[in-house]
């Protein structure tokens, strides 16, 4: 059993980790608590089971993924991936990797939360369970019309750049939220259809594949 962000039943979770061994144990624990979960070795599995579920969703992800697990390369990329479809996610990054460089990196990707390796299973119970959180009151400001925007922007670009960031991603967490339907965005945002598409073709956004 899955559930949605009203608190009922299990809560989806993918884990990504190319370790079989600890994969397997993390999946064992964690489905006893509360969780649905689906795993995943690496970038392309990752983003088959992102396309193939609803969002949000919460994610454990370790950087170091194939072809290149000693570097962040492709966890970083699975990151910016699940973010870009559903920005309202939750990914908790779970690594081996430099603690400084890693978390400075997740963090600065838009990770919710960051956990060094080897970590208790009682540690990332704790961080998925405050993602949980966040994504249930998230789904409640939505109810109420409002929504969360969280981004890094650099101080040196302007306000401008940061404010056409927050542009985007507000226009991208509407659209996950109404299906990628531009009439259900466009009464959403409170703006017309045309509208809609203009920042559609200013962002490039274009429903995943």
């Amino acid at each position: 059993m899955t559930t949605n962000a009203d608190g009922a039943g299990d809560w989806p979770l993918l884990i990504v980790e190319d370790d079989p061994a600890l994969s397997s144990y993390l999946a064992a624990a964690l489905s006893g608590k509360g969780f649905a979960v689906d795993v995943a070795g690496d970038r392309a599995s990752a983003l088959a089971c992102l396309a193939a579920t609803g969002s949000p969703r919460l994610v454990l992800l370790d950087l170091g993924l194939p072809p290149a697990p000693s570097t962040m390369v492709e966890g970083l990329a699975v990151l910016d991936d699940c973010l870009a479809r559903s920005p309202s996610s939750k990914v908790v990054v779970l690594t081996g990797q430099d603690e400084s460089a890693a978390a400075l990196a997740a963090i600065r990707r838009g990770a919710f939360d960051f956990i060094l390796k080897p970590a208790p299973v009682s540690q990332i119970v704790q961080a998925l369970r405050r993602a949980m959180m966040f994504l249930r009151e998230e789904s409640r400001m939505a109810e109420a019309g409002e929504a969360r925007v969280q981004l890094t922007a650099r101080l040196d670009e302007g306000p401008k750049e940061a404010a056409a960031a927050a542009e985007e991603q507000l226009l991208r967490r509407v659209l996950v939220e109404a299906g990628y339907n531009v009439a259900d965005a466009a009464r959403r945002l409170g703006l017309a259809r045309e509208h809609v598409y203009y920042y559609l073709n200013k962002y490039g956004i274009r429903r995943p594949g």
